[in-house]
């Protein structure tokens, strides 16, 4: 498969798409292991992740695709790497981790220290950077990954939040999350970047009583939480502009090939695909946790698309495709299938310990989804 494949598409999100993380390579994994514990400079770190990640980009644009990740090799995990270095904001040892269907992770939270800013010495900026050189290079779009602020709002523990900072609590953060991820669009763009995606498990979580319930014996209020997020999403990227492309991924969670949340996306749907500006969706459509594509109803008709997240990363068993190509089309009786493309319903690395499933498995699985594209939007 070839970039002049009839998968082609003027804008993202494309009809063959990925969500983002990618298996770490042994040499990353070791070197990154090596440099936690002292034994391997900084300097050789980078050399080694660069070199990984130009020849992601080249295996990217071979598979087909017309995007590039850098696989977030440069992450521990999905989330906090970004989060611990906004202004304001710490990674703090809990008590206990998140809890996974029958596995938790590491014991990590987030720390609300002080007043919360996205300054311009944020690395992941240099991070887009260097991707973004690749992807030029390869003749492929940079696509960017950061978590959603939403995200930061929902998993803040209580006490966690610095009452000298914030006084008003847990509300009194919104104003300052909006400012830094305004003026962290406004830095990518300026480097740059047209394609951003938000990664995002809040929405996940409210399709669930079970974590709403958890939230809030966190103390989240969770009474017109939804109506909350779409107003705080769309103060946010209220005057972007035209050419740059944001996209939401919704996870139900992805650690170890284990999950957190069930439950269909009709509780959200409304709020998240038709009063919220984002461009597009990924949604996760793997398994039945994630219920009907009646949902879909609610997707505006226009420019936004919904990515159909219809192969899993949580094996290396490859899906039929031609069952994939019928889910499509059920899909299509809710939302035009003009409006649709198809993706893996999440990353193959969440965090660095990766799924369980093999490169070769994964490599299969990105094959599959464009030349299922291929064929369906021919």
């Amino acid at each position: 498969m070839t970039n002049d494949a009839p998968t082609l598409t003027a804008r993202a999100p494309y009809r063959a798409d990925i969500v983002g993380s990618f298996l770490r390579p042994a040499a990353v994994a070791e070197a990154r292991h090596e440099h936690a514990t002292g034994d391997l400079a900084t300097a050789t770190l980078r050399a080694i992740e660069d070199e990984a990640i130009a020849d992601l980009v080249a295996k990217e644009q071979a598979a087909g695709l017309q995007l590039a990740t850098d696989g977030e090799f440069r992450r521990s995990w999905w989330h906090f790497d970004f989060f611990g270095l906004l202004d304001g904001v710490d990674i703090v040892e809990l008590d206990h981790g998140i809890q996974f269907q029958g596995v938790q992770t590491k014991p990590r939270g987030v720390h609300v220290s002080g007043p919360i800013r996205f300054t311009d010495d944020h690395p992941f900026l240099a991070h887009f950077r260097f991707l973004k050189e690749q992807a030029d290079a390869a003749g492929v779009t940079p696509k960017f990954t950061i978590p959603a602020p939403t995200v930061l709002d929902f998993r803040v523990e209580p006490g966690h939040i610095d009452p000298v900072a914030y006084p008003g609590g847990h509300p009194a953060i919104a104003d300052d999350l909006v400012q830094a991820y305004r003026d962290a669009w406004q830095a990518f763009y300026d480097a740059g970047a047209r394609y951003l995606q938000f990664d995002d498990t809040a929405w996940a979580y409210l399709c669930s009583d079970v974590e709403l319930e958890k939230a809030r014996e966190r103390g989240i209020e969770t009474n017109g939480i939804a109506e909350r997020y779409a107003t705080l999403l769309n103060r946010i990227l209220d005057g972007k502009p035209d050419d740059l492309v944001v996209t939401t991924h919704v996870c139900r969670g992805n650690f170890r090939s284990t999950w957190i949340s069930s439950g269909g996306y009709e509780p959200v749907a409304e709020q998240l695909l038709g009063n919220t500006a984002y461009d597009g969706y990924f949604l996760e459509y793997d398994s039945e946790r994630a219920g009907g594509f009646e949902p879909l109803r609610f997707l505006p008709e226009g420019d936004k698309r919904v990515v159909l997240g219809l192969i899993t990363t949580k094996s290396g068993e490859p899906e039929d495709p031609e069952v994939v190509k019928r889910r499509i089309d059920e899909a299509s009786h809710f939302a035009p299938l003009d409006q649709l493309a198809l993706s893996p319903q999440c990353g193959f690395a969440s965090t660095e310990e990766g799924n369980l499933l093999s490169e070769d498995e994964q490599w299969a699985k990105i094959r599959s989804v464009v030349d299922i594209a291929a064929d369906v939007w021919k």
